[in-house]
Parts: C-alpha cells; sequence; structure tokens
C-alpha cells in the first residue's frame, strides 16, 4: 500500500524525496535529487498558534520555481519571505505602542516563534545555496532571510530592554511608596508614644476635670468641640502624610 504524501500528487518530483517526508510537515529542511530542489519551511507563526503550518517549495532542474500554495514563479520564496518580514514589522508598531508590561509580554510571545522559525528558514536557505551553487538568486534569498532574522533578534532584544527598564521603574515606585508608608507609620507611632501616658493615666484615675461647659446651652459647646476635633486632626494628618518630595 502506497504511503501517503504530503505533497501535493500533482507534483513530478523524484520519488527519492517523497520518501524522505513523513505523514506531517516536520522541521524546515532542503532535500536535493536529481536537478531537483525541494524547501520544507513552515508559515509565519499565527498567535496562539501550536502546531506548525508547513509550505513546500519546488524548484525544478531548469530553474522554476512552484509552491504549494503561493503559486510558482521566480518570486515565490521572495513572498514566503515578505510574510516574515510583514509579521515582524506588525511586532514592531505593537512594541511601539505598548506602555504596559502585559503589552510587551504580548509582542515577545507572538515575535519569540517567528523568531525561531526566522532562524530556522535562514538555515534551510543556507543548506538549498549549497545544494545548488550554480542558483544566484538562493544567495540573494538567504542574505534577505538573515536579515529577517537578524531584525526579529533585535526587536527581541529591545522589547526585552523596555519591558525591563518599565519594571525597574515600577519597583523604584514600589520602592518610594513603601518608604512614604514606613515614614507615616513611624511618626503615627512617634505620636502614640507621645500621648499614650496620658491616655493611660487617664483611664486609670477616672480623670474628669470641671470645665464649665456642663451648664452651658446645648448644642454649642458639641459643636465647638466637633470643630476643633476637626482642625486638630487635620493638623495632625498634615503632620503624618509625607510630601512626595520625601
Amino acid at each position: 500500500m502506497e504511503a501517503k504524501s504530503v505533497l501535493p500528487r500533482a507534483w513530478d518530483v523524484p520519488a527519492e524525496l517523497r520518501n524522505r517526508l513523513g505523514a506531517t510537515v516536520g522541521r524546515q529542511r532542503a532535500m536535493a535529487a536529481d536537478g531537483h530542489l525541494l524547501l520544507v519551511v513552515h508559515m509565519p507563526p499565527k498567535p496562539d498558534e501550536k502546531a506548525r503550518q508547513g509550505r513546500f517549495l519546488w524548484r525544478k532542474p531548469d530553474g522554476t520555481w512552484t509552491s504549494n500554495d503561493l503559486g510558482g514563479g521566480p518570486q515565490v520564496v521572495g513572498k514566503h519571505l515578505d510574510q516574515f518580514a510583514k509579521a515582524i514589522e506588525e511586532c514592531d508598531v505593537l512594541e511601539q505602542q505598548a506602555s504596559r508590561a502585559e503589552e510587551y509580554l504580548a509582542v515577545l510571545e507572538r515575535l519569540a516563534p517567528l523568531q525561531r522559525s526566522g532562524r530556522n528558514l535562514h538555515g534551510v536557505l543556507q543548506e538549498a545555496r549549497q545544494l545548488c551553487p550554480d542558483d544566484r538568486e538562493l544567495i540573494n534569498f538567504r542574505d534577505r532571510a538573515y536579515e529577517i532574522e537578524r531584525t526579529a533578534e533585535l526587536l527581541q532584544t529591545e522589547t526585552n530592554n523596555s519591558l525591563q527598564l518599565l519594571m525597574a521603574k515600577r519597583a523604584e515606585e514600589q520602592a518610594k511608596a513603601s518608604r512614604r508608608m514606613a515614614v507615616s507609620a513611624h511618626r503615627l507611632n512617634v505620636l502614640a508614644a507621645f500621648f499614650f501616658p496620658v491616655a493611660a493615666l487617664s483611664g486609670i484615675l477616672g480623670v474628669n476635670l470641671v470645665h464649665g461647659f456642663e451648664s452651658f446651652r446645648a448644642p454649642v459647646p458639641f459643636l465647638a468641640f466637633v470643630a476643633v476635633s476637626a482642625v486638630l486632626g487635620l493638623i495632625m494628618a498634615s503632620f503624618v502624610a509625607v510630601s512626595r518630595r520625601d
């Protein structure tokens, strides 16, 4: 029974190339036999895509190219590279628009598989160049794949640096906030220590001095007491609160 091939049935490729392929695409690689060159590559990974989608680029002995989904012509490999370049450019736009850690992480999650796939693609085209040394166009494809790989690597580094800088700023803000809270807590402790003896002695001895307001008409003493308490509370709050300069 003939094994199922992942290559299009209409392709007249040597049986040696078909036999070297399994039921799935597998890793990216270049294969040659009888003047035929077959590139097994991956499409640009999409966000949250676990399995890689394969693509086959076939170079016939006469130098013509065709693919399983990009049509034919001399620019088939160029179209494949264009898709990678476009995906990386979209990540670059997202990185420039990012302002929160979640947004930077989303860029990294999308960029990491692109960078790995682009690096492997560069290796495949380098291997293809060695298998077909007479095809000068493969040099241009290989060099462009290197540029794509390098661009993705630089963008990944830049995004990582931006994320680290953002985290450092957040950590500094948290440290300043913690310091302000510590100073406020210290001031409250000082106030509590200052008034604790008075409060303790008043509670133990039951101090209740005659101040003359008992016979004064209500509710004027009560309202005056509330007003004075509010003013003193504001004064204490301004003393405890720590300014941004602190």
